[in-house]
């Protein structure tokens, strides 16, 4: 056997032992009822947010439409990992707020919380501007993405949207996280 390596392990050998000793006599007279239970960290299902992360202030227009975002994934019997996909969409078409036709900054004819376009068969500009409709579109996309509920939301977003920045969701999902978990059961 080599020698550093047995030294090594000789050396992490005696440590284990040292600190059973210190520890044993210490933790054999301890009062079980003052004992508490060490904390233990449960790894989330959802996967942690790529890149770094954006966060915007919210106003009562955007925190309402927060609210309807997920009322609308609640009535499609989805979980919440699809309203923090949905709001994360939302935060990176609209910052939240339902537009209506921009003039000059529109890209083409983009409208509402998600940018949806009528002339790409997502609904009438009445349709597309009502935040419930729009969600419910978005997330009837969503469903059509196989294995949405388990691929980095960047790319479920952009599966769905069809973007010309397809990694830029990817920004918003921890506040949206924080938004579902902060309104989902309100």
């Amino acid at each position: 056997m080599n020698t550093i390596f047995r030294k090594s392990m000789l050396s992490v050998a005696g440590l284990a032992f040292a600190g059973g000793v210190f520890a044993g006599p210490i933790a054999a007279h301890a009062n079980p009822v003052d004992a508490k239970p060490a904390a233990v960290a449960v790894q989330s299902a959802a996967p942690k947010p790529q890149g770094d992360q954006s966060h915007i202030t919210l106003n009562d227009e955007q925190t309402a439409n927060v609210k309807a975002i997920i009322a609308a994934t609640k009535k499609a019997g989805l979980p919440e990992r699809a309203a923090v996909i949905s709001i994360a969409t939302s935060l990176q078409e609209s910052k939240l707020e339902n537009l209506g036709h921009l003039g000059d900054m529109n890209d083409h004819d983009s409208l509402g919380l998600f940018q949806q376009r009528p002339s790409s068969g997502w609904g009438t500009p009445e349709q597309i501007t009502d935040p419930a409709y729009s969600t419910t579109a978005f997330l009837k996309g969503l469903k059509q993405v196989d294995g949405w509920q388990d691929m980095p939301l960047t790319d479920a977003a952009q599966t769905v949207q069809v973007s010309a920045y397809p990694d830029a969701y990817a920004q918003w999902e921890q506040q949206a996280t924080d938004l579902v978990g902060q309104y989902w059961n309100s």
